[in-house]
């Protein structure tokens, strides 16, 4: 690993994380471009699973108190989620089970066992495509998301270990199943970014229902899910079967897009089109479901090469330094329809906000990070 990384990870903790108020964090930017108002987000909950493993990596008391701290800022005593609608049945807010969970086995304090469970129950309700997959958002009806997997199936998965419901594992089989099936471009092994059930939307294909371009962070997203998944699936289960077939399967076909640097693009079919360009998140997305999954022996050690080299590559080319690390290329939101009618064109994709230090980079820099110097012992 580049020794640069491991300022670079260091000064993220002691000057971006560990002095951030859990209520006004620096690295959400969204919360300071729009304005909003603090929730609990899967952005910030994302940065707890960051900082969750390099606690698990370090032992370092700091990481496990801020968690803590920064957590409790949106779980009230009673384990209530103020600010979680369930009614949004947003995946979204999904994202975060995980780290209540693993913060009830470290500290059995029941707050963060009802919070979950509030969770849990949201899944419960949350409206569902024919094939039975889970709508992405409750303002998104009878769509599937890829980044939906991230986000609602790990959660599921542990929250199954937790309980010893393994019901619930054949339930996500379902799930992927069907997103192999719907949404997996034969062709070169990519994942289109959206799929419609009406096949009305105005990013729909009117045949397929799918969306036309192959968006980088998303396949992101589905590759760190799937490996976070074959983490927490006990190998003899058919799940654990699937999700790895899919991710040896998607790493592959991502890495025959990288550049030769190892870097993804924003559309990374799509290098040489005009506007297009290196986007950091999504690699670093790469770079850790590729370790990880070489690690757990999923693919060959040649992905652990593809994985650590693509890190690098972000860490001598996409960070500067003004006192503090400043990862750039980070491409802020996209997303499919709603109130935008984002239409999913590759113009679109190429005009949506490029910015600089937010946390869906930063988060999976760190993850990245860990998971290099878990699996390499450096």
């Amino acid at each position: 690993m580049n020794t640069f990384a491991d300022k670079i990870a260091g000064d993220y903790i002691e000057k971006i994380i560990l002095p951030s108020e859990p209520l006004a964090p620096i690295w959400n930017r969204e919360n300071f471009v729009f304005k909003k108002i603090p929730k609990w987000n899967y952005i910030d909950n994302c940065m707890m699973r960051a900082v969750i493993m390099l606690y698990e990596l370090t032992g370092k008391a700091d990481f496990f108190d801020y968690a803590v701290k920064f957590i409790d800022a949106y779980i009230g005593e009673n384990g209530d989620i103020p600010t979680m609608n369930i009614s949004d049945f947003n995946l979204d807010n999904v994202c975060g089970g995980r780290n209540l969970i693993w913060l009830f086995r470290k500290t059995h304090a029941e707050r963060y066992r009802t919070a979950f469970e509030k969770i849990r129950t949201q899944l419960e309700k949350q409206p569902r495509l024919s094939t039975g997959n889970f709508w992405h958002k409750a303002i998104y009806p009878y769509q599937i998301w890829l980044d939906g997997v991230y986000m609602a199936m790990p959660f599921m998965a542990v929250y199954s270990n937790f309980s010893g419901n393994y019901e619930i594992y054949d339930d996500i089989f379902r799930h992927l199943e069907n997103i192999r099936r719907i949404m997996r471009d034969s062709e070169t092994g990519l994942y289109f970014h959206g799929y419609d059930e009406t096949h009305s939307q105005c990013w729909a294909d009117r045949k397929t229902g799918l969306s036309q371009e192959f968006w980088l962070r998303s396949m992101g997203w589905l590759c760190a899910g799937l490996a976070d998944l074959c983490d927490a699936v006990p190998e003899s289960n058919k799940l654990y079967s699937l999700c790895a077939e899919m991710l040896d399967s998607l790493l592959k076909s991502l890495s025959v897009c990288t550049d030769s640097d190892g870097v993804l693009y924003q559309l990374p079919l799509k290098p040489q089109v005009t506007g297009n360009y290196p986007e950091t998140s999504g690699t670093l997305l790469f770079a850790y479901s590729a370790v990880k999954s070489a690690d757990i022996g999923i693919s060959d050690n040649n992905m652990i090469k593809s994985g650590v080299k693509a890190f690098n590559a972000v860490t001598e080319k996409y960070i500067t330094y003004e006192n503090i690390p400043v990862l750039n290329n980070i491409c802020l939101m996209a997303g499919l329809g709603g109130a935008e009618n984002r239409d999913g064109t590759e113009k679109y994709y190429l005009s949506e906000r490029v910015v600089s230090n937010d946390a869906k980079g930063i988060a999976p820099y760190l993850m990245a990070y860990a998971e290099i110097k878990k699996c390499l012992k450096i």
